[in-house]
């Protein structure tokens, strides 16, 4: 049970199980509140609404106070406010949806408001279903709709979603996060005339108007330029097609006269070919009766010559035998005399081989007598046996030393390739490792940004830093578990999960500076407590819990640095948060209330519980978990540290078996070089006791080659006679042949004669022959000449024949004449004035072709295109005129606007920053505000800047989300308010629990401020929540202080007498006084 208590001019009636006080009332008459400005809040009624089960509340006209303990209702009475008067459950911050405001276990819960407005109040309700998570609306009991109610509350100013007018308490932190134009906006629809934000956002949609028009305008404007020049270029176009027209008239006339200078030609040659054909028909029948004596004598010497020519082929045959007779005699002549030659060569030879062999005989004897004497020098060997042998041991000993060395570099290598397997296997699995941390980066990129870019310059310049930096929380916290992420990101906020973790706050701060003023990122950052609670201990162990199904504190879910961990602990308390599964969801209920924990996990859910403090009731709320976004991959920290270790470990190994194997190759190479060494000084040892072997064993076979060369000599004076006798037997053949010769030669001599002689008379008939033969073929083809022109010229009258008819034919249908049609008289004229030859009128027809051809792409679609372009230029111009018109209006318009809002903007804005500055003063610190403008014509970029100073030694700097401590952005937003409040048009103003941050000092001026400020006569009403007050504060008579009791022995609603109670305590003290 919960109950309100108020003093002084208001009271609250708190009913448990019945609505009749607040649900029966009929609306009230704003005669009877005269001090309520219409729109301001005259009564709220709740039931089954939070904590309340039936709550009425009657607040004053001007400053409410509403005072209480942690978890009594305060806030429940903030959020009736916002639904009650068509608020979005999102707008209070505390849950999404509406039936999550209505008291556990009921279905229905019930929030009425009652406003002031002249004549008849309004009384506006809204009934919560729990089921299916809808709302009834009602204004003054009748059903009405949503749209009608917003419509009503619009009409009184009141504005819930703007955070100037209504700032619940889960969201006064978003006050300082307004950009400066979001500021401006909720200023001129909290303060401003009505006027105002109308007038702002038509300049907005008057400049996006104009540069609409300015941009068509450009556009249009650079359409009708290429337009113009289009045309001016079609006009060209279009007088270049006229002189077409007039060359192809010409060639067509011309054309048309072509076929009948043609067809007269053609008529003339015909004429004049038919009367030389008539001509060399005479001539050709002269010419057969002259060839026919010729052609008898030409025969007679044919026979005469054909006798001749046989004697002749007689005569050559018996020549050619007794020829070949004579070749037979020379080629026989001839092989005498090689044979001669043959016989001196081969005796040439036997005298060149004798030589050779007296040579060689001289040059082994030589040989033998140098041998014998390097012989006869030579001692006698000595016995090297014995140096052998131990040289041979020598090597047998450095050969078992080298196999020894072979067989440790071969096991060396097979461990070093194992260890390099190995390592190639650790570097995958670090590569795999380091590819999630990848994915995870790429996370927070695609997400934020700015933070991702914050991330890289760190990473850069981590010498700046005097402590350790840790990079984002959602990097630097790793699940031992995926599964188990939802759990942390639905424990840790959003904003630190992507927050740096700072040990130092002179770290922190000049990260900031860098980060959000130089470079304009907006991040977050935490600082890690100085003293660390990473190691905190649990309330209780964790075996203990194992009953109600608790597996695991959150704490060990995950590992993160030393920093990271020590702000969870301290700030989330993530060492004493248990998990548990289904069955710790199944037995919640006795988990709660045996085992007091503040938030439990579940499986699936999250549990909040809250214990009144007044009334010992346990509140518990629940939500389903969300599957993890940027914990869902993680990495073994264990197994990444043991595979590094495991890598340096082998990287060490393969040094020192790197180390092992030069020194091994070094003694392979000096094992090497001494048994080159023995083996060469065995080799020497072995020839030095072969030498004289060799040597008595080559003069051996000398002796017998010297034998064999003694042996072939040759006779030389038996071979001389030999080759004299076969050369005398063969000239007395070759004196033999000559004689055959002779004759023959004389024998072919003489026929030689008689074939000249008949050769002489063959000529002589030959030459007739051909001489009659020229005579006769000289008149033949004077003959075939006559004849063949005699057919030319008759082919070519035909065929001129034919031509004059199709000339004539292809005359009249150029002209378009029938076939007894003469040549119309305008033709006759027409082609008098042309040229009369074929040569001229084609040269002239050529000439005009060619003129026609320079003019290309012309046809008469580009007179219908020049004049449909010019129809389009006169139709773009007139719209173009119109368009820069109103454009013209447009700018008129916004000029006109901009003075009716831009003048009171500023003077607006002047008022505000006047309060503003006062207020500062008064607390010893600077504050301004000002008008915030880039560029005057960008309306939509207009905004409020509001700059801040506490301590003397720093500048003024911009209220933002994160240069301000949290004391000082409350202070900041409670002052801005306070401004507003004097210049403020709207009918009331909720500030809920903003005190919070701020220190006992600053807390009391702003009290007094709000005070001063909320009780003066101009003012709209004011409610302003707070958990507790400081002593000793200023009050006024005017203020409506609201106590909130929550508790067990709490007197019931309906008993409450605040008069009977006074009077009692007036009493009381005289007593005292006695």
């Amino acid at each position: 049970m919960a109950a309100v208590a108020a003093t002084q001019e208001w009271s609250l009636r708190q009913r448990r199980g019945s609505a009749a006080g607040g649900s029966q009332r009929a609306a009230r008459s704003a005669e009877a509140r005269p001090d309520f400005v219409d729109g301001s809040i005259v009564r709220i009624f709740m039931k089954n609404f939070l904590t309340y089960d039936v709550c009425e509340v009657c607040p004053g006209p001007n400053l409410n106070m509403i005072v209480g303990a942690n978890g009594t209702g305060k806030s429940s009475i903030v959020c009736a406010i916002c639904l009650g008067l068509a608020g979005k459950p999102s707008f209070i911050g505390r849950a999404d949806k509406v039936g999550l405001f209505v008291k556990q276990g009921c279905l229905k819960g019930v929030v009425e408001i009652e406003l002031s407005k002249t004549p008849d109040n309004i009384i506006i309700t809204r009934e919560i279903q729990v089921v299916n998570n809808t709302s009834t609306w009602f204004i003054n009991r009748k059903p009405a709709t949503l749209k009608t109610v917003e419509e009503q509350i619009a009409a009184l100013n009141i504005q819930v979603d703007n955070l100037c007018q209504f700032l619940p308490q889960d969201r006064v932190g978003e006050f300082a996060k307004l950009s400066k134009i979001e500021l401006l906006e909720a200023t001129e629809k909290s303060i401003g005339p009505p006027e105002m934000y109308r007038f702002h956002c038509e300049l907005k949609n008057f400049r996006e108007k104009e540069r609409e028009l300015e941009n068509l305008c450009r556009e249009k404007t650079k359409s009708l330029e290429k337009m113009r020049q289009r045309v001016e270029r079609y006009k060209q176009d279009v007088e270049r097609y006229h002189e077409r027209k007039r060359h192809l008239d010409l060639i067509e006339m011309l054309e048309r006269k072509r076929p009948w200078v043609e067809y007269e030609n053609v008529r003339q040659q015909h004429e004049n070919v038919k009367q030389n054909r008539d001509q060399a028909k005479e001539e050709l029948k002269n010419l057969k009766e002259l060839q026919s004596p010729v052609t008898k004598k030409i025969k007679e010497a044919e026979e005469h010559f054909k006798i001749l020519d046989m004697k002749m082929r007689d005569k050559a045959a018996e020549i050619k035998h007794i020829s070949q007779k004579c070749k037979q005699k020379q080629d026989a002549l001839e092989m005498k005399g090689k044979q001669i030659e043959e016989i001196h060569q081969a005796l040439r030879m036997k005298k060149d081989e004798e030589i050779d062999r007296r040579r060689k005989i001289h040059d082994t004897h030589k040989m033998i007598e140098d041998w014998k004497n390097e012989l006869n020098t030579m001692a006698v060997s000595e016995n090297l046996q014995a140096q052998i042998d131990a040289v041979n041991n020598e090597l047998k000993k450095l050969q078992e030393e080298r196999a020894n060395i072979d067989s440790d570099i071969s096991d060396l290598t097979a461990e070093k390739m194992n260890q390099e397997r190995e390592k190639k296997r650790l570097i995958d699995r670090l590569g795999q490792l380091n590819n999630i941390m990848n994915m995870k980066e790429e996370n927070l990129k695609g997400r934020f940004r700015d933070t991702h870019s914050a991330l890289m310059w760190l990473r850069k310049n981590k010498e700046k830093f005097k402590k350790k930096v840790c990079e984002p929380m959602m990097l630097e916290i790793n699940m031992k578990d995926n599964r188990h992420g939802k759990y942390v990101e639905s424990h840790v906020s959003a904003n630190d999960m992507r927050a740096f973790v700072f040990e130092s706050k002179e770290d922190m701060e000049m990260f900031l500076v860098e980060i959000c003023d130089h470079q304009k990122l907006r991040v977050n950052a935490v600082c890690a407590p100085a003293q660390s609670c990473a190691e905190s201990l649990p309330s209780r162990p964790i075996e203990e819990l194992h009953r109600y199904g608790f597996f695991s504190y959150l704490r060990e879910l995950f590992d993160a640095p030393h920093p990271v961990m020590s702000y969870l602990c301290s700030q989330y308390r993530v060492h004493d948060i248990p998990v548990g599964t289904e069955k710790t969801r199944n037995m919640i209920e006795r988990v709660i209330q045996e085992t007091k924990f503040r938030q439990i996990y579940t499986a699936e859910e999250k549990y909040i519980v809250k214990v009144s403090a007044y009334t010992n009731l346990t509140l518990c709320t629940n939500t389903s978990l969300r599957a993890a976004q940027f914990l869902s991959s993680s990495v073994d920290t264990d197994e990444r540290r043991q595979l590094e270790n495991q890598q340096q470990d082998i990287n060490n190994t393969l040094k020192s078996l790197d180390m092992r194997l030069t020194t091994l190759f070094e003694r392979q190479k000096h094992l090497e070089r001494k048994d080159n060494e023995l083996r060469q000084q065995k080799k020497e040892l072995l020839e030095r006791g072969n030498k004289r072997k060799q040597l008595e064993s080559k003069i051996g076979v000398k002796y017998d080659s010297l034998k064999q060369l003694e042996q072939g000599a040759i006779n030389l004076e038996e071979e001389s006679q030999q080759a004299n006798v076969k050369i005398k037997e063969i000239n007395t053949q070759k004196a033999r042949l000559v004689t055959e010769l002779m004759d023959l030669i004389k024998t072919c001599i003489s026929l030689n004669v008689v074939k000249a002689d008949l050769a002489l008379q063959s000529t002589t008939v030959s030459a007739e022959k051909n001489r009659l033969e020229s005579e006769y073929k000289a008149a033949s083809v004077q003959l075939a000449a006559a004849e063949q022109r005699f057919h030319e010229l008759d082919d070519m009258k035909r065929v001129l024949t034919e031509n004059c008819k199709e000339l004539l034919k292809k005359a009249r249908q150029v002209c378009k004449l029938s076939l007894d049609q003469h040549l119309p008289k305008e033709f006759q004229t027409a082609f008098q004035a042309l040229p009369t030859t074929l040569e001229e009128i084609d040269a002239f027809l050529n000439e005009e072709k060619t003129r026609a051809s320079c003019f290309t792409g012309l046809n008469a679609s580009v007179v219908a295109e020049y004049t449909k372009q010019t129809r389009e230029i006169q139709q773009l111009t007139e719209y173009l005129e119109k368009k820069k018109n109103e454009l013209d209006d447009y700018r008129q318009k916004i000029s006109q606007v901009k003075e009716k809002w831009l003048s009171p903007l500023k003077k607006l804005i002047e008022q505000i920053n006047e309060k503003f500055s006062s207020f500062f003063s008064s607390m010893q610190c600077v504050g301004e505000v000002d008008l915030h403008v880039e560029n005057e014509e960008e309306y939509d970029k207009y905004g409020i800047r509001i700059r801040v100073k506490f301590h003397s030694s720093t500048e003024l700097r911009e209220l933002t989300p994160y240069h301000q401590s949290g004391g000082e952005k409350s202070v900041s937003t409670m002052l801005y308010l306070m401004a507003l409040q004097e210049l403020n048009r709207c009918p009331f103003r909720v500030v809920d629990e903003i005190n919070q941050g701020m220190d006992p000092m600053n807390e009391r001026r702003v009290f007094e401020m709000v005070v001063k400020t909320a009780c003066k006569e101009s003012t709209s009403q004011y409610f302003f929540i707070t958990p507790k007050l400081l002593q000793n504060l200023t009050y006024n008579d005017k203020m409506t202080v609201l106590f909130v009791y929550n508790g067990p022995f709490m007197l019931e609603a309906n008993k409450w007498n605040l008069k009977s109670f006074c009077r009692r305590r007036r009493r009381l003290g005289k007593m005292d006084e006695q």
